[in-house]
C-alpha cells in the first residue's frame, strides 16, 4: 500500500516507518522535523491546508494514499501547557481524520493511549487486567484529548460505514537502549505502578500498526497495545496483591503477564509480541568458565 505516517520521526515512528518498508509498502513521513529526505515531507498538521494538500498529492512525490497511519502528537502529559497539549494534539487529529475522509482513503490506523484507562490510576483501577471493556477514565489533558479522539473517530465512522480506524492504545514505548534502566525497577513497586508495570517494545508496536493496517474493519475499534510481561522480575500476582490490594484480579495470572490485557489485540489482530527486555538482558550475559 501507499501509506503516510504521521510523526515518522518520532520514537515509534521510525519503528513503524522501518516495518512498514520491510513489508514492502510505500512510506512517506510527515512531520515537521526529520533529515531531509525523498521519504519525508515537512508539514504542520495544525494546518488542514497542508494536511489536505499533502495527503492529495505532493508534487512527483507521490499522487494519494491508500492508509494513513497517524502517530505525530506531543507524547505524554507535563511536556507543555496543558492547553498547547489541547490544542496541538486534538487539532491535528481531526486534521488527519477529515483530511483522510475527504481523499476517499478509508483505513486509518492512530496512537491511542494506555492512559485512556485511568494512568496514573492514583484512583484503583476497576479490575485487573485491565482491558477495553470499561468506560475512558481520562485523568490528564492528554488523556482526555485521546478519550476525545476515540470519540471523533466513532462518530466519523459512523458517517462513513465504510471507513476503517483503529485506535492502539500503546503502552509506554520502549527501544532497546532503554532496557539498561529495567533491573532498577525492583527497588519500589510503586515507581512503575502509573500504568500497571507495562511496556511495549517499539518494534512490537510496529507490528501492531501492521497488524492493524491488515486486519481492521470497517467502523472503529481500541486497542491495548503492550508487551506480554511487566518491567519487573517480581510476579504480577504479588505486584497486584501489594500495590492494588483491594482490586479484584479476574483471572489466574501468569509469572510475569502484562495486566495490560492484549487478549483483544491478539484474537482481532493477530498481535504477538516478540521482544522482550528479558531476553535482552539475557543475551548480554556473558557466561563464565569455571
Amino acid at each position: 500500500m501507499r501509506i503516510a505516517v504521521t510523526g515518522g520521526s518520532g520514537k515509534l515512528g521510525r519503528s513503524v516507518v522501518r516495518r512498514l518498508n520491510e513489508d514492502g509498502h510505500s512510506v512517506l513521513n510527515l512531520d515537521r522535523t526529520g533529515e531531509r529526505s525523498p521519504a519525508l515531507a515537512l508539514v504542520d498538521l495544525r494546518n488542514y491546508g497542508q494536511v489536505l494538500d499533502v495527503i492529495l498529492g505532493l508534487e512527483d512525490r507521490h499522487q494519494g494514499f491508500d492508509a494513513i497511519v497517524h502517530l505525530a502528537a506531543i507524547p505524554a502529559p507535563g511536556l507543555v501547557p496543558d492547553a498547547a497539549t489541547f490544542e496541538n494534539n486534538m487539532l491535528s487529529t481531526y486534521n488527519v481524520f477529515q483530511a483522510a475522509r475527504r481523499a476517499g482513503i478509508k483505513k486509518v490506523v492512530y496512537a491511542s493511549s494506555e492512559t485512556v484507562l485511568g494512568l496514573p490510576f492514583d484512583v484503583d483501577p476497576p479490575y485487573i487486567p485491565v482491558d477495553e471493556e470499561y468506560p475512558a477514565r481520562p485523568e490528564s489533558t492528554y488523556s482526555l484529548v485521546k478519550h476525545l479522539e476515540e470519540q471523533m473517530a466513532i462518530e466519523m465512522t459512523r458517517w462513513d460505514p465504510e471507513l476503517s480506524i483503529t485506535g492502539l492504545r500503546f503502552s509506554n514505548v520502549m527501544d532497546p537502549e532503554d532496557y539498561e534502566n529495567f533491573p532498577s525497577f525492583d527497588a519500589d513497586p510503586r515507581l512503575r505502578k502509573w500504568n500497571l508495570w507495562g511496556y511495549i517494545d517499539g518494534r512490537d508496536g510496529a507490528q501492531a500498526v501492521a497488524r492493524a493496517l491488515e486486519h481492521g474493519k470497517p467502523g472503529f475499534e481500541a486497542f491495548i497495545i503492550a508487551n506480554e510481561d511487566t518491567v519487573m522480575t517480581r510476579s504480577s500476582v504479588s505486584l497486584a496483591a501489594e500495590v492494588f490490594p483491594n482490586v479484584k484480579v479476574t483471572r489466574e495470572l501468569g509469572e510475569h503477564e502484562t495486566m495490560l490485557s492484549i487478549d483483544k489485540a491478539k484474537r482481532l489482530l493477530g498481535f504477538a509480541p516478540e521482544h522482550s527486555w528479558r531476553t535482552y538482558h539475557s543475551n548480554r550475559t556473558t557466561p563464565t568458565e569455571d
